[in-house]
């Protein structure tokens, strides 16, 4: 029995089905599967092995520390890391196989340097800002770089394994600078081969270009998201529409279910105030679980949406620390110990959530709190539970 009154319940066979779902769409790229953030709030290891199960080649982390887990774990596929800043023991990244990004010059040093400590070549992967903005080389930065790698991959320190990118707008299919961003990257790959550098992998694809533009794919794409079963482009279709399955499911057991009479004030600064007599419930799950605060129900307006015996209710009131409320009605059945859930089978969804929050699915799962065990099972698909 749990001492913990709430649960996230992750179902491996979602991951796996969804992980085989995205190499059919993929249609000949290899798909790395992006679990990183503690694969999304779901639990590195297990979903990395539930991916890899379901046909993932490569893993991907933004984090070295949880690179490094995947090799304690004993996994043994291609891991890809991109994320890290001078200093970092990039020796016991190249010692463990694991393919690194590069961002900027310095990192060129370092993982020469990390190579020689580790008596082996390093693998890596040039990243390219194509217009995001974000980390990564510039097309100006490039040159330079570029020189430098091939002298590195001569020498024997290093070999250039891919080239890649990351997109501004594949949550807007269509949009225009998607195809500019490709063509940044075929460009850098091309400056790259005219320097002796052929890059095997050139891959720009996440979630959203991966289910949506089949011309990005290239050689391999990187789904996060899509892994674990939410879509990246709600405005375009649901889980459902792709062949996904949301893979977690968030519930708890009610606290307390007591009686209170019309006009009563819930919650900090009675923001919600009971409309009727009425019977409210606490559910022991807040911000501090990762609960969003601002999915409280204040100003008259629900909350986020929670299933409770088979029924749409919502917060009422300001989301806690520790726990928030319920208003179950006039005529509510539940009891103290029932279970309800908060978003996935049975109850609301991760992107209901996040509507009701104003932000993104990605949040919804995977700010949960570390302190909200991960309960794992295991559906095959006849629907068997194995536990």
């Amino acid at each position: 029995m749990s001492l913990y009154p709430a649960r996230a319940v992750v179902d491996l066979g979602a991951i796996r089905a969804n992980a085989r779902t995205l190499c059919r769409i993929a249609d000949g790229a290899a798909v790395l599967a992006v679990v990183k953030a503690d694969a999304y709030g779901h639990g590195l290891v297990p979903v990395a092995r539930a991916a890899v199960e379901g046909g993932a080649t490569w893993l991907g982390t933004a984090q070295l520390t949880e690179a490094l887990a995947l090799r304690e774990a004993g996994i043994d596929a291609r891991v890809l890391t991109w994320l890290y800043a001078p200093g970092a023991p990039l020796e016991l990244a190249v010692a463990a196989d694991i393919d690194l990004a590069v961002a900027a010059r310095w990192a060129l040093d370092e993982i020469a340097a990390a190579a020689r400590s580790a008596g082996r070549p390093a693998r890596v992967h040039l990243k390219v800002d194509t217009g995001l903005g974000r980390n990564g080389l510039t097309p100006a930065e490039l040159p330079p770089v570029l020189d430098a790698a091939a002298e590195l991959q001569s020498a024997g320190l290093l070999r250039v394994v891919g080239v890649f990118s990351h997109l501004a707008f594949a949550d807007s299919p269509g949009h225009p600078s998607l195809q500019h961003q490709l063509s940044v990257l075929h460009e850098s790959v091309d400056a790259a081969r005219s320097r002796g550098i052929e890059p095997e992998l050139r891959h720009i694809a996440a979630s959203a270009a991966t289910l949506t533009a089949p011309e990005l794919h290239l050689d391999l794409v990187r789904p996060g998201l899509a892994l674990y079963g939410l879509s990246p482009v709600p405005q375009v279709g649901g889980p459902e529409d792709f062949g996904l399955v949301p893979a977690m499911t968030l519930e708890a057991e009610l606290a307390t279910v007591k009686q209170l009479p019309a006009g009563h004030g819930v919650s900090y600064a009675h923001h919600y105030v009971t409309p009727t007599a009425t019977t409210v419930g606490v559910v022991p799950l807040g911000y501090g679980d990762g609960i969003p605060r601002h999915a409280s129900g204040v100003d008259g307006a629900p909350g986020a949406p929670i299933g409770s015996a088979g029924r749409a209710l919502a917060i009422a009131g300001r989301v806690c620390m520790d726990q928030f409320m319920v208003d179950l009605g006039p005529e509510a059945v539940e009891v103290a110990g029932d279970r309800v859930v908060l978003f996935g089978a049975g109850g609301p969804s991760a992107e209901d959530w996040a509507r009701a929050a104003g932000t993104i699915s990605y949040e919804i799962v995977t700010r949960l709190g570390a302190r909200v065990p991960r309960v794992y099972v295991d559906h095959d698909d006849a629907g068997k539970d194995h536990r």
